[in-house]
């Protein structure tokens, strides 16, 4: 057995090879997921971002787990806060969910200009006209590689409308959920 195999490790199975990073992003582009936005006021401001990694992780209590990039000023006001707002998206959402992906984008409430919100009661901004809306408070973060997992427990649901087509974001764009482009605001 070569010295770079473990033990272990039956013969017939190659050693590990690491992933070409630009085959994993092409591999995972092909699984949809919803989109949200997570919000977190400051003493000075609102900070939000756009989401996909977004999973439900217990029903007692009520969890959620959010990626974020490691380093980011989200995470930094996150863990400051400690409470954070997260929507999830609706169909008419797309150009809201654009404008809080871009690189230095100002203000939360500018970037929310003719959009419905409300504050939860972490100070999180909430659209009032999602699918579904969560107030959260911070459990912990785990770091993942170049991302952090966020574990949210959820306080409240003060928004929701199960009738609401959810965004989803499929190969780069953003659509309905019968594959068709999402509708602009």
């Amino acid at each position: 057995m070569p010295p770079d195999v473990p033990p272990d490790v039956p013969p017939d199975v190659p050693p590990d090879v690491p992933v070409d990073a630009e085959q994993f992003a092409a591999a995972l582009r092909q699984y949809a997921a919803g989109v949200c936005l997570l919000t977190v006021q400051d003493d000075i401001d609102d900070v939000g971002t756009t989401v996909s990694s977004v999973m439900s992780v217990s029903t007692d209590p009520p969890l959620v787990a959010v990626g974020l990039t490691a380093g980011g000023y989200p995470v930094e006001v996150l863990e400051e806060v400690g409470r954070c707002g997260l929507t999830v998206l609706g169909t008419q959402h797309a150009i809201v969910a654009s404008r809080f992906s871009s690189a230095g984008r100002p203000s939360a409430r500018h970037l929310l200009e003719s959009v419905p919100w409300t504050r939860g009661a972490g100070g999180g901004i909430l659209l009032t006209d999602a699918p579904a809306a969560l107030d959260c408070r911070l459990d912990r973060l785990i770091p993942a590689g170049d991302h952090v997992l966020a574990l949210l427990e959820v306080t409240d649901v003060p928004v929701l409308d199960e009738a609401a087509r959810p965004l989803l974001r499929l190969r780069g764009r953003y659509l309905d959920e019968d594959g068709g482009a999402a509708g602009r605001i």
